[in-house]
């Protein structure tokens, strides 16, 4: 079995992996639901790598326990400068294909000064001269009985409107429970809830913050937050890919 995942995900790097993605799919997705997974992108052996990595103090700038903020339960850390290559691959490669969605959203809410750069690395620039100059990629971890409220990622003044989870194991055989939740608010109107699955190593792309939906006036913002239900049974981690970095 892992000899054929070898086989399977070797020949080719995690941009071509990113690249080949159905973006067009994603993208009317985000655009209808505010959420799209991804095809595989990560190989079996890749998910556990990033997993042993939690145990590696070094590679992180910052460990969170969930109670002490009343945040939930469970832990996560953020990893520090320079990033492992398969995160930093990620969040490079990936960033080029959202931004066309997240240019058409600022252009129907009205922010129409609002553009991000096509280069990962230029939005960073001005992630820092903002003052936020802290990655923010983090593995995130939960025994049974964990769970993390409903909360938005978001760090400073520069926010880009979308973000990406991946699965690093798989529900059903790692944990029970656990599920990632997504919860919209429209103005005047009662909460929507959603439960979005995904296999080990598939990414979650979500809203940070808020979405355009069209109404009989043209369009105004739902927020979202997101968070995930209480882990019955196992180990569940997961790999946050945010693009802003923070303060």
């Amino acid at each position: 079995m892992a000899e054929a995942a070898r086989k399977t995900w070797e020949p080719r790097s995690i941009e071509e992996r990113i690249n080949a993605l159905d973006w067009k799919s994603a993208g009317a997705s985000l655009s209808q639901h505010g959420y799209a997974v991804t095809a595989p992108v990560l190989s079996p052996e890749e998910c556990v790598s990033l997993t042993t990595m939690y145990g590696e103090a070094r590679r992180f700038r910052s460990h969170i326990v969930m109670e002490r903020y009343r945040f939930g339960v469970g832990d996560y850390k953020y990893f520090g400068n320079p990033l492992p290559e398969a995160v930093a691959s990620l969040r490079t490669s990936a960033y080029p294909h959202l931004v066309e969605v997240a240019d058409q959203w600022a252009e129907a809410l009205g922010e129409k000064t609002r553009r991000f750069p096509k280069d990962h690395a230029a939005f960073l620039k001005i992630c820092h001269k903002a003052g936020q100059t802290k990655p923010t990629p983090l593995l995130l971890h939960y025994e049974a009985g964990g769970y993390n409220c409903l909360h938005q990622d978001i760090y400073g003044e520069v926010a880009f409107p979308l973000q990406m989870v991946f699965l690093l194991g798989q529900q059903g055989r790692d944990w029970e429970g656990g599920e990632f939740l997504l919860v919209e608010q429209q103005p005047r109107a009662q909460s929507k809830g959603a439960v979005v699955r995904a296999d080990q190593g598939q990414a979650i792309i979500f809203t940070t913050r808020y979405r355009p939906v069209k109404g009989t006036r043209g369009y105004y913002r739902v927020n979202l937050r997101h968070g995930v239900s209480r882990v019955h049974r196992g180990t569940r981690y997961t790999l946050g890919i945010i693009f802003h970095d923070a303060k």
